[in-house]
């Protein structure tokens, strides 16, 4: 075959396999050999400007595979999220090709690695961030083979696979040089350990007791199923509300301590300073006052004034008195008491737009986003239940992807991690599902129980283990109670963050600066 179409089969072929062990697709044990067509291209091809090109449609073809749904909200936005992300994500196969022209071919393989997890960390940490795709994450469908992500977290996800495809890589060359020698067979040897023994280790590895803080307690759930196109109507917004009580107070029972409600599921645009004396929310605090063994956790969108521009994110009132700052919220209410977080982790375009692209801000908000952005906390909050059944973990939508920050949860005495989001925006596309089974991960990581509350769907608990207990379908409504223990015994992973990722900075750094100095070395100064 032509190379030129040889490297564009391939450029294709690789995406495929991507997409076909994703989440919710079942071929996960494809991801060990998934590199391979680009490794292949990386070989094929002497010009870097073409490499980067086969290597752009790669990445754009795993983009639109994975997640053509996040276009489902706004096609404008989300054909620039897979555009740009695509190109962010060349970069470390860029250096790769580069270091393969000056190091050996493990060193380089080597190198590739430590670039890759480099770049995926740097991906969770920055205004752009994007880490739907981080190779970890694949392995959400299968709990069981991925025990030890309460030592690596997601990220010895992606060292696995990075390792696998590098062996497998590394007996193909020597096979088509050399056949079947000795050398050959150790790297076919060393590719399925590679593969098989943490799976082993996983299954077989004996669970360890987990040590509670109290007593255990119900929890429930809520999922009232309101289309999130029309549940910032203001005509039915009191009917939502009414919505929210009656299905949580069909699962109320003396031994509930702690209901959790959707993300913005108060949907009316609410003054945090003054929830007490809301009107709007008078059945809500109606409600707690019935039960008061209750806490009440619920995602709000609310706003606090000022009197200056107190940051970047404050926008003037319409009527120029003032400013004001926005934010997508989880408060937690008793019967006479509120705490609230706000949301960190913002979707970039939607939710904020940084410093950066402030002049494009009239765009992005055409593509849905907000002119301004939410203002944020700068610090993990744990919100701490008043009748002490539970320290909170509030992971709002997006921020479940982050394992590394909800570590910081952890190492403040969270004992219980409650997911609050809306993915209904997507329809009834692979995108809730997979942003539900990445919840799992959050619960091996840190060895605590998550209670699930999607407006839409998919609601659901999930144990320390990663294993679901109970769910309630897409576009379901109702609620679920699941007796939930509060367990305080700390992971190597919530101890410590994400080391692994962190170590591998370094490594990438130290193989950066291996490759500038070869460059040199070999290419004389003029």
């Amino acid at each position: 075959m032509n190379p030129k179409y040889s490297n564009l089969f391939l450029a294709i072929a690789g995406p495929v396999l991507l997409w076909l062990a994703w989440p919710p697709l079942p071929f996960t044990f494809l991801l060990f050999i998934a590199w391979l067509p680009l490794l292949f291209i990386a070989d094929n091809t002497t010009s870097w400007k073409k490499f980067l090109g086969y290597t752009y449609i790669h990445m754009l073809a795993w983009n639109l595979l994975v997640t053509w749904w996040v276009a489902m909200s706004t096609v404008p936005g989300g054909l620039s999220a897979f555009l740009a992300n695509s190109l962010i994500m060349c970069v470390p196969w860029l250096l790769y090709f580069f270091s393969k022209k000056y190091l050996s071919r493990i060193v380089s393989l080597l190198a590739l690695v430590a670039f890759w997890i480099a770049y995926e960390y740097i991906h969770h940490n920055w205004d752009l961030s994007w880490p739907w795709l981080a190779l970890g994450n694949a392995f959400a469908s299968r709990p069981n083979w991925v025990q030890w992500y309460e030592y690596t977290g997601a990220s010895g996800g992606t060292l696995w696979i990075m390792m696998a495809n590098v062996f497998i890589f590394l007996a193909y060359k020597i096979y088509r040089s050399e056949g079947r020698t000795i050398q050959y067979f150790k790297y076919i040897a060393t590719f399925f350990v590679i593969i098989s023994l943490p799976i082993i280790v996983s299954i077989f590895a004996v669970k360890r007791t987990l040590t509670l803080h109290h007593n255990k307690y119900n929890v429930v759930v809520v999922q009232p199923n309101i289309d999130p196109y029309q549940k910032f109507d203001t005509n039915n917004q009191t009917e939502q509300l009414e919505k929210l009580i009656s299905l949580s107070r069909a699962q109320v029972d003396a031994n509930t301590a702690l209901v959790v409600w959707p993300e913005t599921a108060v949907p009316r645009f609410t003054n945090e300073d003054d929830l007490q004396h809301d009107s709007f929310l008078t059945p809500m605090w109606n409600f707690l006052k019935q039960n008061p063994q209750l806490n009440l956790l619920t995602g709000i969108e609310g706003y606090k004034a000022f009197d200056s521009r107190v940051s970047r994110f404050a926008k003037p009132f319409p009527d120029g008195q003032g400013f004001y700052e926005s934010y997508n919220s989880a408060a937690l209410f008793d019967s006479s008491n509120v705490q609230v977080y706000h949301k960190s982790k913002l979707v970039p375009g939607v939710e904020v737009l940084p410093g950066f692209l402030s002049f494009m801000s009239a765009t992005f908000e055409k593509f849905g986003g907000t002119t301004g952005g939410y203002a944020k906390d700068t610090v993990a909050k744990v919100l701490r239940t008043t009748n002490n059944s539970f320290n909170i973990t509030p992971a709002i939508c997006y921020e479940s992807i982050y394992g590394d920050y909800l570590s910081n949860f952890n190492r403040q005495g969270a004992d219980l991690i409650c997911i609050i989001t809306n993915d209904g925006w997507w329809g009834n596309t692979a995108g809730h599902k997979q942003h539900k089974d990445y919840a799992r991960l959050r619960a091996i990581e840190s060895r605590k129980w998550v209670a699930r509350s999607a407006n839409t769907g998919i609601s659901c608990f999930i144990d320390p283990y990663g294993n679901v207990v109970q769910q309630l379908g897409w576009e379901k409504e109702g609620a679920l109670r699941q007796t939930v223990g509060a367990f305080i015994t700390e992971t190597f992973y919530t101890e410590h963050g994400d080391l692994l990722s962190r170590i591998m900075i370094w490594v990438a750094v130290a193989f950066l600066w291996l490759l500038i100095f070869m460059i040199f070395k070999k290419r004389p100064i003029k």
